[in-house]
């Protein structure tokens, strides 16, 4: 087994171990911390011009971000929800216009709202306990 192999096995030893006694809170800001390692990945593929690897980090972060979408509560959420989902919507054509571009400035401007939602959810945790 190599290093990469034996790391990514650890990674996700541990990812698991902190998803399964997670609150949905954790779990959205678990989440959102991959999203913002990804997007710096995918932001160095493209600077580096590695298009392959960019792409396939790119469809990461758009996944992520989808799941993220996909998790929201329309019918409890309220007026917060639907601004959630429409920063998402953003988002994601925000990347897929980063790729075809080839404009590190979009990732940025993600990465700069996903910070913003970030410090949101950890309030609500903070408050939440």
């Amino acid at each position: 087994m190599s290093y990469q192999e034996a790391y990514g096995s650890y990674h996700a030893t541990s990812l698991d171990a902190q998803t399964s006694r997670a609150s949905p809170v954790e779990l959205v800001l678990l989440l959102t911390d991959g999203l913002l390692d990804e997007l710096a990945r995918a932001r160095a593929h493209m600077v580096a011009k590695r298009y392959e690897q960019r792409a396939a980090s790119l469809n990461k972060c758009i996944d992520i971000i989808n799941g993220l979408s996909s998790s929201l509560d329309f019918d409890g959420g309220g007026q917060v929800v639907s601004n959630l989902s429409n920063l998402y919507e953003f988002c994601v054509q925000h990347l897929h216009g980063a790729g075809i571009k080839q404009d590190p400035a979009m990732i940025d401007e993600v990465v700069k709202i996903m910070t913003t939602i970030r410090a949101g959810w950890a309030g609500v945790q903070a408050r939440n306990g």
